[in-house]
């Protein structure tokens, strides 16, 4: 529909001033705030990651179109009840320790969340304890690990091992980042690797 394409398009483009405009129209017009997510918001991050995917959009692009979806998710968060939203599950993230780098990471989480998941991003340098405990404390099924540096990719098998065997098969591990490859994945007994942020959105789908 007309109303939800220009807030997808006002996202694709990465117009925060506008796409919180036309969320704010929307509500005044009556549209539901879970109708606004579903129709216009998810629909918009979803051709972003399409488009990135295809190498048509670069990560600079597409954080100013999270910048903008978040935005409009400004508005529609207050009028946004639990129930409404049929929260596709939620996912801890976190960047290995020893290892700093965030820009992939901040970057899955927001297309995870454009997406419709819950995301908990516990930051860099997380610990395999941390890790452990947030998944305890916050009832999540899925982990999402990243590493920049090939110094620190061994630690993910920490975290893989500390978790296996405090939670049981019942948690999934998905990794990524630059050093990574289908076959280092595997060997640490990952459950899902994805190249890229747009790969990682189909594989959060498909764990859980």
């Amino acid at each position: 529909m007309a109303k939800y394409q220009d807030l997808a398009d006002s996202i694709i483009k990465g117009d925060n001033v506008k796409s919180k405009e036309i969320a704010h129209k929307l509500i005044d017009e009556g549209v539901s705030a879970v109708e606004i997510l579903n129709d216009g918001l998810i629909p918009g991050m979803d051709v972003v990651g399409k488009k990135f995917k295809a190498n048509e959009m670069y990560i600079p692009e597409v954080l100013i179109s999270a910048r903008a979806m978040h935005s409009a998710m400004d508005v529609l968060k207050p009028l946004l009840t639990r129930k409404e939203v049929p929260n596709k599950g939620t996912i801890i993230i976190g960047t290995v320790q020893g290892d700093l780098h965030d820009i992939g990471k901040n970057l899955v989480r927001m297309m995870l969340e454009g997406a419709g998941f819950t995301v908990i991003d516990l930051g860099v340098d997380v610990s395999p304890q941390k890790f452990v405990e947030e998944l305890k404390k916050n009832d999540a099924r899925l982990l999402g690990l990243s590493a920049l540096l090939t110094t620190t990719m061994s630690a993910m098998k920490s975290v893989i091992e500390a978790v296996k065997s405090s939670n049981g098969k019942s948690i999934k591990v998905m990794v990524g980042g630059a050093p990574l490859t289908q076959e280092y994945a595997d060997s640490i007994r990952a459950d899902g690797y994805a190249p890229d942020a747009s790969s990682a959105v189909d594989l959060a789908k498909s764990l859980l």
